[in-house]
């Protein structure tokens, strides 16, 4: 379901590009479970470092095919070869460490298993949303305790480029915590369960809404 809004009323950050607006009203803050889709945003919220989102937003769909959609599997198995053919391919950011930083993770998620690992991501929020009332730009925090405690677990598994700050906008993304703001529509549609997570058996849906939790402003 897309909610129509008004262009004045979304949060501020998304206003001036189209594809920003787009993922904000379609994607961002929106609860996901899939496993794949969880490794794919911490993937692309790591590429992203030192460059805006919407330079990964624009390359997202040479992402997938270049990562083979993102099938953990068989990025853990990439060799040399295919190492340098992704050093080469400009549709993606052309970083040696982030390449390396995928790789590792995939292998990361390989050895905990994609099931286990969307439980653990979600493990941070006590397995359901943290419903944030933030009323403006500014207070939005670049990282929390959440993130913090986050980050220290993934890279005490051999994960690469998941510091706080990548924890924290990854948690934003995947609908972990809505940090919408209270005057976005988006805010009350994912607060008030109008969108349900994806992939998510409808027959869960009443149990998921009622362990939404509320969070603190």
């Amino acid at each position: 379901m897309i909610i129509a809004v008004m262009p004045d009323s979304r949060c501020p950050w998304c206003l001036g590009h189209e594809i920003y607006i787009r993922y904000h009203d379609d994607e961002w803050g929106v609860p996901e479970r899939d496993p794949r889709r969880l490794f794919e945003m911490l993937i692309l919220e790591g590429a992203q470092a030192g460059l805006s989102w919407l330079t990964i937003l624009k390359k997202r769909g040479n992402y997938h095919r270049a990562f083979d959609g993102f099938d953990p599997v068989k990025i853990a198995r990439y060799d040399d070869a295919k190492v340098a053919a992704l050093l080469a391919d400009a549709g993606i950011v052309r970083n040696r460490l982030k390449i390396a930083a995928t790789i590792a993770n995939a292998r990361a998620v390989v050895a905990m298993g994609e099931g286990a690992f969307a439980d653990f991501l979600w493990s941070f929020t006590g397995g359901a949303p943290v419903q944030n009332r933030r009323r403006a730009m500014r207070d939005l925090p670049a990282r929390t305790p959440e993130s913090d405690a986050m980050s220290k677990a993934l890279l005490a598994r051999g994960f690469k480029f998941v510091g706080s700050t990548i924890c924290h906008a990854f948690m934003q993304a995947v609908g972990m915590v809505n940090d919408h703001l209270v005057t976005c529509p988006r805010h009350g549609a994912l607060a008030g369960g109008m969108i349900l997570p994806r992939r998510v058996d409808r027959g869960m849906a009443r149990q998921f809404l009622c362990a939404a939790r509320v969070g603190r402003a």
